[in-house]
């Protein structure tokens, strides 16, 4: 095999490089690989930065015969690159695995070609180093990038992400993919993304990992592609997280979320809960006026300012609510089991229905229970509230 010492047949190795779409397509998939972070940015975004910067650097790579300063190398594309990143939301050590997983396979490439093509071990250990040069350079204008960026845009990166999240859940035209992830919102492995909201709207609640949030019509509203566990989360916050879905469900399932928070928040609920967790008081609460005529059914007799009456509704729903068991409501209302099964029989004298006296048949009951509790549950409610307006009043 003929040794070539002249530095001419590197240089055409390496524009011939520059102008592959194969070997720039196999830096994408190497930095793809290393850094799974990055495989949630689209392939083409990824190959048009490489195919950038590979082009930028091969006159410098070619050029062994000239001991150009690598300070006048043009390094825009890296810079673009960590920029792009950083707006994306893509944690810098993300962004650094991918570019070294980039540059330690065109190393393997140019070693292979130019071994192939008879350069010289010397000439060849020459190019080793200036390409090493090269990607410490390279590495450093990407961290330049990524900073500039962060310093420069994070107000104007929280203001898209509040408009992006307000289109998504409110009103508008819902935001594309792209605009999402150029946002730094991603969704999943398996293309779903959560809702929550949360009340009262403190922006600085803590939440891990870390979801995107704005403030909506009084909730705090965010997105994010794992379900958000609350950090150190105040005391009178309640946040009500939905399950996994699709993009188009998202604005759906958030509305019964700030739905359920307010609903939550009037139970007296704190911390953190499941959206499936309120299903029946969500669907119920959808139905004001069957509720409010249900009452009058079952409780017509009970007089809402008497305090007394209160007591009787109140006793009943916390028996409904720890499964008719009379130690446990006793227990729930600080109260003696005897009191409990006399504000029920009072309760049964004045409104003709018993809760201890359901029907046998599993349906039937499981249903008179369900009316009952819905009943007793839209009584209760302070007046002024959605109740009384549902019924005209």
């Amino acid at each position: 095999m003929t040794v070539l010492k002249g530095p001419e047949p590197v240089a055409e190795i390496l524009r011939s490089m520059a102008g592959d779409p194969q070997v720039c397509g196999e830096l994408v998939r190497a930095a793809r690989t290393r850094s799974p972070e990055l495989s949630r940015i689209t392939e083409p975004e990824t190959f048009s930065h490489v195919l950038a910067m590979v082009t930028a650097a091969a006159p410098w790579f070619a050029a062994l015969d000239r001991a150009e300063a690598i300070d006048e190398q043009d390094f825009g594309a890296a810079l673009l690159l960590g920029a792009d990143r950083a707006v994306q939301g893509v944690p810098m050590t993300a962004v650094l695995r991918g570019v070294q997983a980039a540059t330690t396979r065109a190393a393997e490439i140019v070693v292979d070609r130019c071994r192939s093509a008879g350069v010289s071990d010397r000439l060849l250990l020459s190019l080793m180093l200036r390409l090493k040069e090269y990607g410490d350079a390279l590495e450093r204008q990407v961290v330049n990038g990524y900073r500039a960026a962060e310093q420069q845009a994070p107000r104007q990166l929280g203001e898209l992400r509040a408009e992006l999240i307000r289109r998504l859940f409110l009103d508008g035209d819902a935001p594309s993919d792209r605009e999402l992830a150029r946002a730094g919102i991603r969704p999943n492995d398996d293309g779903l993304l959560h809702c929550f909201a949360a009340s009262p709207a403190h922006p600085g609640t803590a939440f891990t990992p870390r979801p995107f949030t704005t403030v909506l019509a009084g909730h705090l509203a965010g997105v994010c592609a794992r379900p958000p566990e609350p950090v150190g989360l105040d005391a009178d916050v309640l946040v009500v997280v939905s399950p996994a879905v699709p993009l188009g469900e998202l604005r759906a399932l958030y509305r019964l979320c700030a739905h359920t928070v307010d609903l939550g928040r009037g139970r007296g609920l704190r911390g953190r809960y499941e959206l499936t967790d309120s299903a029946a008081e969500l669907a119920l609460a959808h139905q004001p006026l069957l509720g409010a005529q249900l009452s009058r059914r079952l409780l017509g007799p009970l007089d809402q300012g008497d305090a007394f009456h209160r007591q009787l509704a109140l006793t009943a729903l916390t028996f409904l609510d720890q499964g008719r068991r009379l130690d446990r409501t006793a227990s729930a209302l600080f109260t003696h089991p005897h009191t409990v099964r006399y504000r029920l029989g009072r309760l049964q004298d004045i409104t003709g229905g018993s809760l201890t006296d359901l029907p046998c048949d599993g349906r039937s009951r499981l249903l008179s229970t369900l009316q009952w509790w819905w009943a007793l549950t839209d009584w209760l409610r302070p007046p002024g509230t959605a109740r009384v307006r549902s019924c005209g009043r």
